[in-house]
């Protein structure tokens, strides 16, 4: 498989954008090799300007559960451009998204709309230590929450894939009150709690984690956070950007049964468009300009592309319900390579909620960060490009969580599994 051209592309951008690429995992620098520049993708599958086809397993890091270019919602943002692509005005297409969200989620009461899962996290937190008057935060270790300032404390994802657990540029003292926990470790929260309980304007954490792969949460751990944080007066935020209408219909908080205070959405809700929300319990929300004293805005805030491709997939979701297949075509890709490097006796983990999953070279298992960067990076590499070599398009990094589309159908998997065998024989 050649990328001639795609080599040639990242020569040229790397000439005008800072290391050729607009977010830093998309560069392959963790797996020594250049980008495939991708020029279209339909259903399962994306397409290079080589020509080389792949099947995904990236599916724009998350969003594109339905596949790509659906036709249904290729069909909306078509007849929505044609009308006009933004306003910076109110229109009804924000009202039915926020509808939508609100009858899917029973701890959403009101929403408000963004541009980026970063966005909504920062509102969140903003509107947590507005509402509460206090200004420290807890977030747990290997969880990444975007790339505002206070959150880069060991962030996971894009900062263990370079080595960077913080990063340039953010002073100390924007950090001196985000304060690190151990995921999936109460008590770790119990001592942050006991040592400044009163302090803590609200606990963030993904409900599942995946950004450090996949981990998903012990039992009793986020039933645990919402007791705490109920006990304490501090406001527990979900960052279900990634698993929002995910792993359930609605997210993690309807899988796992825990109401927070604050939900984080994107990625889906988007339809493959930028876009982010937050919301939560009508109290705190009312404070929120311009009913309240919380400051936030945002030009582009629900424009109606990201709201037509957003409902049309909200919707089908919910009327196609496509959840359980997705959990039986996982499972069959999970099993199935977990089945096959055991054959092969190569240490590994496979840890898998819904259709996002991660397979880690490491014989201990994955609970936390800890645990998640005693991975083998190296054999990662040498399995990454092999899988890629056959057609099989994989997130660029061991610490990054794979994601399986209702477009993907048994050949795919097959197919999957058959360049897994071909791999092994390589690592």
């Amino acid at each position: 498989m050649t990328r001639t051209t795609s080599k040639k592309l990242f020569d040229r951008a790397r000439k005008v954008i800072p290391g050729g690429v607009n977010s830093p995992v998309r560069a392959y620098g963790s797996v020594s090799l250049d980008p495939p520049f991708i020029i279209r993708g339909r259903g399962s599958k994306v397409y290079d300007v080589d020509g080389n086809e792949y099947i995904d397993y990236v599916g724009s890091w998350g969003p594109m559960i339905l596949g790509h270019a659906h036709p249904a919602i290729v069909e909306a943002v078509r007849d929505r451009v044609a009308r006009g692509a933004s306003f910076g005005a109110p229109t009804i297409l924000e009202i039915e998204m926020a509808e939508e969200i609100n009858a899917a989620l029973p701890s959403i009461e009101m929403v408000r709309m963004v541009n980026s899962g970063t966005e909504a996290t920062m509102s969140a937190i903003r509107l947590a230590r507005g509402y509460t008057k206090r200004k420290k935060i807890i977030k747990f270790a290997g969880c990444y929450h975007g790339h505002v300032d206070y959150l880069l404390v060991e962030a996971g994802s894009g900062a263990m894939t370079f080595g960077v657990p913080d990063s340039a540029g953010v002073p100390e003292e924007f950090t001196r009150n985000t304060l690190s926990a151990t995921y999936n470790d109460l008590n770790s929260i119990d001592t942050l709690i006991k040592d400044c309980g009163d302090e803590i304007a609200a606990i963030i954490v993904e409900p599942v984690a995946g950004n450090m792969g996949t981990i998903p949460p012990r039992p009793g751990f986020l039933q645990g956070l919402r007791e705490r944080c109920s006990k304490h007066g501090i406001v527990l935020i979900f960052d279900e950007v990634m698993t929002g209408f995910r792993v359930a219909y609605g997210g993690a908080q309807i899988l796992y049964d825990i109401k927070p205070d604050i939900t984080c959405l994107g990625k889906i809700i988007g339809g493959g468009l930028p876009v982010g929300a937050f919301g939560g319990k009508r109290e705190i929300m009312e404070c929120l300009s311009p009913l309240g004293s919380v400051y936030q805005a945002g030009t582009l805030s629900g424009n109606p592309l990201a709201m037509a491709a957003g409902l049309v997939t909200l919707r089908t979701l919910k009327n196609e319900n496509p959840y359980p297949k997705l959990e039986k075509n996982s499972a069959y890709l999970g099993d199935g390579i977990d089945a096959l490097l055991t054959e092969h006796n190569i240490p590994h983990v496979c840890n898998r909620v819904g259709s996002m999953l991660c397979t880690y070279f490491t014989n201990t298992p994955v609970d936390n960060y800890d645990d998640a960067k005693t991975a083998d990076c190296e054999r990662f590499t040498k399995y990454f490009t092999a899988m890629l070599n056959q057609g099989i398009y994989l997130a660029p990094s061991q610490f990054e969580a794979g994601f399986i589309s209702a477009a993907h159908s048994q050949d795919d998997l097959d197919r999957t599994l058959d360049a897994v065998k071909m791999a092994l024989e390589s690592i």
